[in-house]
C-alpha cells in the first residue's frame, strides 16, 4: 500500500470532480477526522489516517482491501470508478438524475436510462456531465453519464437513451466475487 503519485492524483480527481465538482475538498478535509487515498493492488482505497496507522502493521501481502475501494486504474493508467464510491459522491453531487420506478429494474439490471423512464433531471446539466441517478424516493441508485443536456432531454424521442450506465447497486449481487 502506497501513497498516490502526482499523475495518479490528477487521473482519479479529475474523474471524481466529474460527479461532484469542487466538492472534491470536503472528500479530503472531514470535521470527523482526516482522510487519505492509498493505493493497493492497482485499486484504490479511501480511508481515515487513523486506520492508515493501524494498518501499517500488516504486511502489503497480507493485506486484502482497507478502506472504501473508490475504484481501481485500468492497464492503460485510466481510472474507473466502483459503485462502492457511490455512498460518497451520492451526497455532494452537483448534477443529479432521478428515475420512475418502472426504470429502476432496467438501470439496476445495466442498461442505460432512456428518456421514457427519466423522472427528473439537475437544470443545466451538460452533455457529457457526470450524473449520480436517483430513485424517485431518493435513494442513490449508481452513476453515469448524461447523454443529453438539460434542454435537449426535453425535446427528445422517448425511447432515446438520456444516461450512460456506468454502474449501479445491482453490481453488489452481480459481480460480488470481484469487489473488494
Amino acid at each position: 500500500m502506497r501513497p498516490l503519485t502526482e499523475e495518479e492524483t490528477r487521473v482519479m480527481f479529475e474523474k471524481i470532480a466529474k460527479y461532484i465538482g469542487e466538492n472534491l475538498q470536503l472528500l479530503v478535509d472531514r470535521p470527523d477526522g482526516t482522510y487519505c487515498f492509498r493505493l493497493h493492488n492497482d485499486r484504490v482505497y479511501y480511508m481515515s489516517e487513523k486506520i492508515l496507522k493501524l494498518a501499517a502493521n500488516i504486511s502489503g501481502d497480507k493485506l486484502m482491501s482497507l478502506g472504501t475501494c473508490f475504484g481501481k486504474f485500468t492497464k492503460t493508467h485510466k481510472f474507473r470508478l466502483h459503485i462502492t464510491a457511490l455512498d460518497y459522491l451520492a451526497p455532494y453531487a452537483k448534477y443529479k438524475v432521478w428515475i420512475k420506478p418502472g426504470a429502476e429494474q432496467s438501470f439496476l439490471y445495466g442498461n442505460h436510462v432512456i428518456k421514457s423512464g427519466l423522472g427528473r433531471i439537475t437544470e443545466n446539466t451538460s452533455q457529457y456531465q457526470g450524473v449520480v441517478v436517483y430513485s424517485m424516493a431518493d435513494i442513490p441508485l449508481g452513476f453515469g453519464v448524461a447523454a443529453k443536456s438539460t434542454q435537449d432531454c426535453r425535446k427528445v424521442d422517448p425511447m432515446a437513451i438520456v444516461v450512460f450506465h456506468q454502474a449501479d447497486i445491482g453490481e453488489y449481487v452481480r459481480h460480488e466475487e470481484t469487489l473488494t
